[in-house]
């Protein structure tokens, strides 16, 4: 794949676009904390991996509008939210994921008479995980679906997380589910990775039930449901090696 530049990305957060309001991410990282474990007779460090570990921090324009950025971030909700940040929004780019907590909320006025706000999320439970977008971008589907699929080149058995992002919808639910096939041609369920029926804005993250779950070649994303029309973002994770969160 030919190098790229990091424009035309996506951002939600907790089910909201906030693409338009986020002028920069500083930061979207993850991975191990380092337990140091070197003795007296080393000449260098040792360090063993440890506690999985992510943040994204990111700068957003002030939007009062109703239903607006601001509305939302100035609330700094206690509980739980989703991140999805996407490199482009083409089918099966990387998309990184988080789910964690929203620690600020931080305005700077510049001298320049520019109005932004820092803010930082930190991963609880699960770490920053890195996939691929079952969508491009969000998808707007209105009656059931099945969407157009990747290729990820080989059946691997490690398991996988997806995340769902929800930014609209009309009527009564959608259910956003994720196929895979061998051929690309004959399609069944992956055990387990059916969404709960979304019926407003809404995020969640799901996970296989085992560390050897296999996940064939090919993978699309399948709605079901009542509604015209839903907007969503999937992104999943298909894992090369076994998850160290199992």
């Amino acid at each position: 794949m030919a190098k790229q530049s990091g424009m035309g990305g996506n951002f939600y957060v907790a089910g909201r676009n906030l693409t338009g309001d986020v002028g920069s991410l500083s930061r979207v990282g993850g991975g191990p904390a380092t337990i140091d474990v070197t003795s007296i007779d080393k000449f260098a460090m040792e360090r063993l991996g440890g506690l999985r570990d992510g943040a994204v921090e990111y700068t957003a324009f002030f939007n009062p509008a109703v239903s607006g950025t601001h509305e939302y971030l100035a609330t700094l909700p206690r509980t739980d939210v989703a991140l999805t940040y996407t490199i482009g929004t083409t089918l099966g780019n990387p998309a990184a994921a988080m789910i964690g907590k929203q620690v600020n909320y931080d305005p700077t006025h510049n001298q320049d008479g520019s109005l932004t706000f820092g803010v930082q999320a930190v991963a609880n439970a699960y770490g920053l995980e890195w996939g691929r977008q079952l969508t491009a971008g969000l998808r707007t589907d209105t009656t059931a679906t099945n969407g157009a699929s990747i290729d990820t080149t080989a059946s691997v058995s490690f398991g996988w997380q997806a995340y769902l992002q929800v930014t609209a919808i009309t009527g009564t639910s959608v259910t956003v589910s994720i196929e895979d096939s061998a051929n690309d041609s004959a399609w069944t369920a992956l055990s387990g990775a059916s969404f709960t029926a979304a019926t407003g804005v809404t995020f969640q993250r799901i996970a296989s039930a085992t560390p050897t779950a296999t996940v064939r070649r090919y993978l699309r994303a399948v709605t079901t449901g009542t509604f015209n029309p839903a907007t969503f973002s999937v992104v999943f994770v298909k894992n090369t090696v076994q998850h160290p969160g199992f």
